[in-house]
């Protein structure tokens, strides 16, 4: 038997083909579905949990407190808490100073402000938010430099 020449144009999933492959879909699905659905959850399942290690590492945080760390400010809000809890460390170590618990007083009225700025910059537009964004970043940049430079780091 002859084959046809293949004309040049001509379209490689033609209406035939088409009606062909629901054919096959309709006699395999009910098999191959029930098969192959649990692996797939499964999949994305493992996949879910690899991205969540992935976003708590870089955050900073543990994977039971990513869901307090969300939105565009996330990374901002995981170090204002890691740098108030570097302040409570400082306040209830044996060699505080009555300069450092003052520092620690301001800074955590300062983080308190800071936290606040990066909530209601959630809702701005995003020029105005990348600001609010960069000065949030600048003042905490200040305030790990003068927290490390009190622990002695």
């Amino acid at each position: 038997m002859a084959r046809k020449a293949k004309v040049e144009g001509e379209a490689r999933f033609t209406p035939k083909k088409a009606k062909n492959a629901v054919a096959v879909a309709k006699v395999l699905g009910p098999v191959v579905i029930p098969v192959v659905a649990p692996f797939a959850v499964r999949a994305a399942g493992s996949a879910r949990e690899l991205y969540d290690r992935y976003q708590a590492r870089k955050l900073g945080v543990a994977i039971d407190q990513l869901g307090s760390y969300t939105g565009r400010g996330a990374a901002l809000h995981a170090r204002i808490a890691g740098l108030a809890e570097g302040c409570r460390d400082l306040e209830k170590s044996d060699k505080a100073s009555a300069a450092d618990k003052t520092f620690v007083s301001e800074s955590l009225g300062t983080l308190e402000q800071l936290s606040a700025s990066v909530r209601a910059a959630e809702r701005m537009p995003a020029a105005r938010r990348k600001a609010v964004h960069r000065a949030v970043t600048g003042e905490l940049e200040r305030l790990e430099g003068k927290l490390l430079h009190r622990l002695g780091i």
